[in-house]
């Protein structure tokens, strides 16, 4: 089968950005490329290790490779996406002069390639991903993430989600009820689940990224602990108010006590308060995907909810936060 493959020249900054419009444009797969140079700063802390530079991409640029379906309008899909990019700069996201790319290509140059560049990580004292298909012995005291996200965003190696992981490590003690919006690959939930978590309810508006959350919880073994939903943000907890104080389909008990958001801050500022509303006093809301230039408007947004805003965290551009429901 031949694909067409879209390549954006374009900044680490604006990698999650560009990525999640190129899903939603209808990709069926997405590669991301980041300077390999060795300037960058990198985090060794639990003695990671990094092998010389694998690319000569320049400090700061990456590269992002889309690939469609054959017979799919690709002139429209274009057009459509360098207005999207166009519109980042209103956000003051830097996109670096983004330059475009077009050509078709056989599916096995790219459907597995992608899987050698993507290893069994560490990413907290605990927390390790692993990919299926890798082989890997853990150490007595780790806690392995098996992950295949196939279509989904969420490898736990960018920055967003890393920093997530580490911040679910402190908050998620066992016992919680929690309740993660825009799950993607279901890397958070399933997180969630083995540091100890009841239930998580995993919520997605994207059906790929149900599908993949799906088949990656089956494969971690936490079907009984881990309920995954198509939902645009908390809507389905609306439509299944007869179930608010029990634990029924949707397997949490509301109002829980931990809510994980790892998407764009454009999206948090939309629900809020209907995040303040399924907390239980004293639960927690762990906010990621927040650029450092919108993270101010989240916090006032946070805070006009009635939040105390208890801790942040900053890797490159990007902020968790982590508020508290009186």
């Amino acid at each position: 089968m031949r694909w067409h493959e879209l390549t954006v020249h374009t900044t680490e900054e604006a990698i999650e950005m560009i990525s999640n419009f190129i899903h939603e444009f209808g990709a069926g797969g997405v590669s991301i490329e980041e300077s390999g140079t060795l300037n960058k700063k990198r985090d060794t802390s639990l003695g990671q290790w990094y092998e010389l530079p694998l690319n000569d991409i320049p400090e700061g640029r990456a590269v992002i490779k889309g690939y469609f379906a054959e017979g799919t309008d690709m002139d429209a899909i274009l057009e459509e996406l360098k207005r999207s990019v166009d519109q980042l700069a209103e956000y003051d996201i830097d996109t670096g002069n983004p330059v475009y790319e077009l050509k078709d290509v056989d599916d096995e140059d790219w459907a597995n390639a992608w899987k050698q560049y993507f290893k069994p990580l560490r990413v907290t004292d605990r927390l390790t991903i692993k990919p299926t298909w890798e082989e890997y012995t853990p150490e007595a005291d780790e806690l392995i993430l098996e992950l295949d996200p196939g279509m989904a965003f969420g490898t736990g190696t960018h920055a967003t989600t890393s920093l997530c992981l580490r911040t679910l490590e402190r908050f998620v003690q066992g016992g919680e009820d929690v309740i993660d919006v825009g799950t993607g690959s279901g890397i958070l939930a399933i997180a969630a689940a083995k540091l100890g978590a009841k239930h998580v309810l995993a919520l997605d508006l994207d059906p790929v990224a149900v599908s993949s959350a799906t088949e990656n919880v089956h494969l971690n073994g936490l079907d009984q602990q881990i309920t995954v939903k198509l939902s645009d943000l908390l809507q389905v907890l609306n439509e299944n108010k007869a179930e608010a104080g029990g634990s029924g389909a949707l397997g949490v008990k509301l109002p829980v006590q931990v809510v994980v958001a790892n998407i764009l801050a454009e999206i948090i500022l939309l629900f809020v308060q209907d995040v303040y509303e399924v907390l239980e006093s004293g639960g927690r809301y762990i906010v990621s995907g927040v650029i450092k230039s919108k993270q101010q408007a989240v916090e006032e947004a946070l805070t006009a909810a009635g939040f105390e805003l208890i801790e942040q965290t900053e890797e490159q551009d990007w902020v968790v936060l982590v508020a508290r429901k009186p």
